[in-house]
């Protein structure tokens, strides 16, 4: 009996044992783990100069179509594709024999219509002497004087004939509009030209200097008008600074550029308006055709900064992390009012002394805590100058 007693004694305390065992194992699956320590930044405003960037198409000063105002075979091409070439040096030549010919025809008859003057001018004089001595009526001298008239109208056309022809035949040289560079030549020589061909014989382009064309947005030009001082928006865009240029490489070109023209009237199907920078280009670095984006400077007054790193984006909008007061994290959307290559300038969402998640965004979410580790503004801007 003792013995029987001993042995339940023993299973219960198994149990027991057993249980506790098994609480704790449950406990230990359901523990969370250790908030994770992230870097937290409070939020400074600042005065500070950003920019707007805008993509824009670059086209040279004068963009000339080089046609030809005759017809005929090409007869010759005096220069290179991607040549510069000065106004009014030769570049094509059409056959002219043609029109040389036409040129000495129209000669021709000039030298007949005043020979025919001097015919008439005889006989004028002739005529007069007679009417004079009454041989004969003054009907005929009449008649003399009208066919003399009709000799010098003659002439007068002849005259203009020849000159027309010279100036056809002039067209034959195909001369540069203007200083630039030479595009691509589609004919051969020995082609058949046509003043009605839908291709031209070449493009000149004149870059000396750049425009730069983009659109901005109805918001964009209204904060434009409010910002500078000026009666007109000529006297505005004087009062602008100095633009910059970001070309394809993401290079800043070497020269400023300066606004120069906004357009009359907005696009009605995309609600902006193109505007007009001009950059100097001595070096011919840009040609007509390249891309880039026109960077706007911007003084800002008292701008809420942040690091770009504290950001994230979901569909289009920028959130970041705040911090509460019980250490928990929240998203939340910001308005971004302009940037440098490392912060943004917000206008709306934080303000001044908001703490945000610096960087480890990847595995937080909304409600999560954290351990912060508190990192000064001036350490942060010391080593990523704004």
């Amino acid at each position: 009996m003792k013995t029987i007693t001993q042995l339940k004694f023993i299973v219960l305390l198994s149990s027991i044992i057993l249980l506790q065992n098994c609480t704790k194992a449950a406990e230990g699956v359901g523990a969370l783990p250790p908030a994770p320590e992230l870097p937290v930044y409070t939020v400074i405003t600042s005065n500070t100069s950003t920019f707007q960037e805008f993509p824009t198409a670059l086209e040279g000063k004068n963009n000339v179509e080089i046609r030809s105002q005759v017809d005929g075979y090409l007869d010759k091409i005096y220069v290179e594709e991607g040549a510069f070439v000065r106004a009014g040096q030769p570049l094509f030549k059409i056959d002219s024999r043609s029109y040389g010919e036409q040129v000495n025809m129209a000669s021709a008859n000039l030298q007949a219509a005043n020979a025919n003057i001097q015919k008439m001018k005889v006989e004028v004089d002739r005529l007069t002497t007679l009417v004079a001595e009454k041989v004969v009526s003054d009907v005929q001298l009449k008649t003399a004087k009208a066919n003399y008239a009709v000799a010098v109208a003659t002439a007068a056309q002849a005259k203009a004939s020849l000159s027309g022809s010279r100036i056809t035949n002039g067209f034959t040289t195909i001369t540069a509009p203007v200083s630039g560079y030479l595009g691509r030549i589609p004919y051969k020589k020995g082609s058949l030209i046509s003043r009605t061909d839908a291709t031209p014989l070449a493009f000149v382009s004149d870059i000396s200097e750049i425009y730069a064309y983009f659109s901005i947005s109805e918001i964009d030009f209204i904060a434009f008008q409010k910002k500078y001082v000026g009666a007109t928006l000529e006297e505005k865009m004087r009062n602008m600074p100095l633009v910059d240029l970001v070309i394809a490489d993401n290079t800043t070109y070497s020269e400023k550029g300066k606004m120069k023209m906004i357009d009359g009237q907005f696009d009605k199907s995309t609600g902006a308006i193109t505007v007009r920078a001009t950059f100097p280009n001595p070096n011919g670095t840009l040609r007509s055709g390249n891309t880039g984006k026109v960077r706007m400077p911007q003084l800002l007054s008292d701008a809420v900064v942040i690091p770009q790193e504290s950001t994230f984006e979901i569909q289009d909008k920028t959130y970041v992390y705040v911090l509460g007061k019980d250490k928990k994290v929240t998203s939340k959307p910001i308005t971004i009012s302009g940037k440098t290559d490392n912060y943004y300038f917000i206008s709306e969402g934080l303000k001044k002394g908001d703490q945000i998640v610096f960087t480890g965004l990847g595995s937080l979410k909304d409600g999560a805590s954290i351990k912060p580790k508190m990192i000064s503004s001036d350490s942060l801007i010391a080593a990523t100058p704004l």
